[in-house]
């Protein structure tokens, strides 16, 4: 059974797949990154999306912005990004 996620966090999750393919070498755009997938997190949650949830929290797992630094996950965060 498919999931009925509400509209305004699609288009959230959508910003955010367009968000980290500029955040890779961006550590402010990381951050920004990092602080909406965290949101929308919580967000689903409270909707009850708890498989988005669950995909959500792998990438924040994963997610650990550097001051300075490239991104060294950033091919398989931007991979999980891209089954959103």
């Amino acid at each position: 059974m498919a999931e009925n996620i509400p509209d305004d966090i699609k288009k959230d999750l959508a910003e955010a797949c367009a968000l980290h393919r500029r955040a890779v070498s961006d550590y402010d755009k990381c951050l920004e990154f990092n602080k909406k997938m965290s949101n929308l997190l919580a967000r689903l949650e409270d909707a009850r999306c708890w498989r988005t949830a669950d995909r959500v929290m792998t990438v924040l797992l994963g997610c650990n912005p550097k001051e300075g630094a490239h991104c060294d996950k950033a091919t398989v965060i931007g991979e999980k990004m891209k089954k959103f």
